[in-house]
């Protein structure tokens, strides 16, 4: 983060996800990679990367949720620190949890677990957001929109349990 914000000059925000937030919050030694979603008006941060890939020997890829957008995910998106002009976030936990319940790779589960454990995420809560991005499922070919709802029921279904 602050080699990146010394790196650019342009106000941006950041967002990471997946394996960088699990590691900023301890749940995680490391991860292989740095998933990052930018939200800016200029190319400023994405010209810096390559460079800062290769002095800082990382893994930097572009990435959100693969679903449709959550209503309000930016209000959820815990604030991490300023460096420079860019604001770091980590992404709303409820869509990092629906990708990975999606994705369903046994890490991606221990992950939703580590989210609930941490009270980042509410089952209920978490329902009534699939719920809500439910209908517009068919929009992203790539998920089977039964075998979602399936994998999100069977997840709130573990993480009710005491």
């Amino acid at each position: 983060m602050r080699e990146l914000g010394r790196a650019t000059r342009q106000p941006a925000r950041i967002y990471f996800t997946g394996g960088a937030s699990a590691v900023l919050l301890e749940w995680r030694a490391s991860t292989i990679d740095v998933d990052l979603d930018i939200q800016s008006e200029s190319d400023d941060v994405l010209r810096a990367i390559p460079e800062l890939k290769e002095h800082l020997r990382i893994n930097v890829e572009l990435a959100a949720p693969a679903h449709p957008a959550l209503p309000a995910w930016e209000s959820r998106s815990p604030f991490i620190a300023r460096e420079g002009q860019l604001d770091f976030y980590h992404y709303d936990f409820y869509s990092q949890a629906l990708s990975k319940i999606e994705r369903s790779h046994a890490r991606d589960v221990t992950d939703v677990r580590e989210m609930h454990a941490r009270r980042l995420i509410d089952p209920e809560t978490l329902l009534n957001l699939f719920t809500s991005i439910e209908p517009q499922l068919y929009r992203f070919p790539a998920i089977d929109p039964r075998a979602f709802r399936r994998a999100v029921d069977q997840t709130i279904a573990q993480l009710r349990k005491p």
